[in-house]
């Protein structure tokens, strides 16, 4: 029997929630030809989707996410839409949802570090949107087994609904690049190697001050020719990094590249000597998984999911020591051999990781969630998923 989903995929062209609804659609459209599908997209997004099979249609809808007019809105449409279950693909349900439920949490940043929100209402409002979805959900997707702890302690449930299906990586970061076309694309891109890759946006978890502290240690101590390059937005923190680097005397040594299209990160992976990450929270670590799938060798923190996803096949660190985290830049810079130990071990963690394997459990969890006896609650206090 065929049955109509729908996904917000409004966050189509976000960094990382967006990259999971991209992957996650185009795969669910190569490996499901019965069910029917409607996405709910923003009115620019609408031909990022154009390739989609028949059993796809797009639903524009015009509503802010984290506004109260999405609440109203979407519940509207999926009343109207008569769907048989409604993926929310981030943590907020609307205030209806006439339908079975699955909803993605991809991490509880937010709670954990309310002191990074730009007001203290986001910290309500997400909590309250948070717990109100595990409520409501008939199952819960969670990046890692870190996030699903994460919302097993922070609001005291049992985690019997909530299933584990890791992100995958896409495939172009596993295509090595010819020598000379590698070589071609770091020109273009205004990029000079050795140097070492940072990839994230401004936001204070991503630890970037850390970070050109860290490598500024490192250059100090001697034998780092490398420099620091940054992707990703700064937006208004650029000047702080800028004048951090100049503090610390490597304004030469940094290189922030802003935000550059998808297709150029597999050369900027393979191009780096070493991709660092000591991010303070992930609920899953996409970047550290691209690094790895591209042959690239890793330091990372040994925190949150971070620590689940690259433990034994990376170089782990406190997030917050910056001498520990300049003795790892050191010390597998130093280490060709490290590296190249580093580099098979990342490629081979990296299997595992696969937007395939992806989609099938994510589609096996909405057949869960359509046959669930209960239509929302505490499903976990009847039968288990």
């Amino acid at each position: 029997m065929a049955y109509t989903i729908g996904i917000d995929a409004r966050k189509l062209d976000d960094f990382g929630i967006g990259t999971y609804i991209r992957n996650l659609v185009l795969h669910l459209g190569a490996l499901d030809r019965e069910n029917r599908y409607v996405l709910f997209v923003g009115a620019h997004s609408q031909g990022r989707m154009a390739d989609l099979p028949d059993n796809f249609r797009l639903v524009v809808e015009r509503s802010k996410v984290y506004s109260v007019r999405e609440l109203l809105a979407l519940s509207w449409k999926l009343f109207r839409l008569r769907l048989d279950l409604y993926h929310a693909t981030h943590y907020v349900l609307p205030t209806v949802v006439p339908c079975r439920a699955v909803v993605t949490i991809h991490d509880i940043i937010h709670l954990l570090y309310p002191q990074f929100l730009p007001h203290p209402l986001a910290f309500l409002y997400a909590q309250r949107m948070i717990r109100r979805s595990l409520v409501r959900g008939d199952r819960i997707i969670a990046d890692s087994q870190n996030t699903r702890s994460d919302l097993m302690e922070y609001f005291d449930i049992d985690g019997r609904k909530i299933r584990v299906v890791y992100p995958g990586v896409a495939d172009r970061f596993r295509a090595r690049l010819e020598a000379a076309e590698l070589d071609r694309r770091l020109q273009n891109l205004g990029i000079e190697r050795p140097y070492v890759l940072f990839v994230g946006n401004p936001k204070p978890h991503k630890n970037l001050d850390n970070v050109v502290q860290a490598f500024a240690r490192a250059v100090k101590a001697g034998d780092v020719p490398d420099s620091l390059v940054c992707v990703g937005d700064r937006g208004a923190t650029q000047f702080k990094i800028r004048q951090r680097a100049e503090q610390l005397g490597i304004s030469d040594r940094l290189r922030l590249l802003g935000h550059v299209a998808d297709e150029e990160l597999p050369a900027i992976y393979q191009g780096a000597r070493l991709f660092l990450y000591p991010t303070l929270y992930e609920g899953f670590g996409l970047p550290v998984v691209e690094a790895m799938a591209s042959g690239t060798p890793v330091v990372t923190s040994d925190t949150s999911a971070l620590k689940e996803v690259a433990d034994g096949f990376a170089e782990l660190v406190n997030p917050l020591d910056v001498p520990a985290m300049a003795a790892a830049i050191r010390r597998v810079l130093a280490d060709e051999k490290r590296r190249r130990t580093l580099s098979r071990r990342g490629l081979r963690r990296a299997e595992d990781f696969r937007w395939e394997r992806t989609a099938e459990l994510t589609l096996e969890v909405y057949t869960r969630a359509i046959h669930s006896p209960s239509g929302g609650g505490f499903p976990w206090l009847g039968a288990g998923p």
